[in-house]
């Protein structure tokens, strides 16, 4: 069972690098409010990680950043700046998917992908130190 939930944090980790990329081309190409939405869901996807290795998963996205707020930041696994670029994320891809006549900025576009990578960095740092991922070689 915990190889499995090893695997599982590992496709989730990969799905959230897709979902980075994604972003990164959406905003490359002036595509703004895609650019939030796969910002924010590259974090979504890294959070999901995370909270593989514990065997949770839930159908809504609070109770999955719930989850890992309660689990991870308030027991300082992560710093307490994780959960406000989530919330801003959040906030962020609500705004580009929901609201009428919503028009994303290039700026704002360039802050979550920017917060995405930030992001992403801490959950790769964590799951190289609990060996779920590998030290890649191509830093060479």
């Amino acid at each position: 069972m915990e190889r499995s939930m090893k695997e599982l944090s590992k496709y989730r980790f990969e799905t959230c690098k897709e979902d980075l990329y994604d972003a990164q081309l959406m905003l490359k190409n002036g595509r703004y409010k895609n650019a939030l939405n796969r910002g924010y869901y590259a974090i979504f996807h890294a959070i999901r990680a995370v909270n593989a290795l514990d065997g949770f998963d839930s159908s809504k996205h609070s109770g999955v950043i719930a989850h890992f707020n309660q689990t991870y930041v308030k027991t300082n696994i992560f710093p307490k700046e994780v959960s406000r670029m989530i919330r801003e994320a959040s906030e962020n891809r609500e705004k580009a998917d929901y609201l009428d006549f919503f028009i994303a900025s290039k700026d704002e576009a360039e802050k979550q992908v920017a917060r995405a990578i930030s992001f992403i960095e801490y959950i790769e740092t964590y799951l190289i130190d609990n060996k779920i991922l590998e030290i890649r070689g191509d830093k060479e």
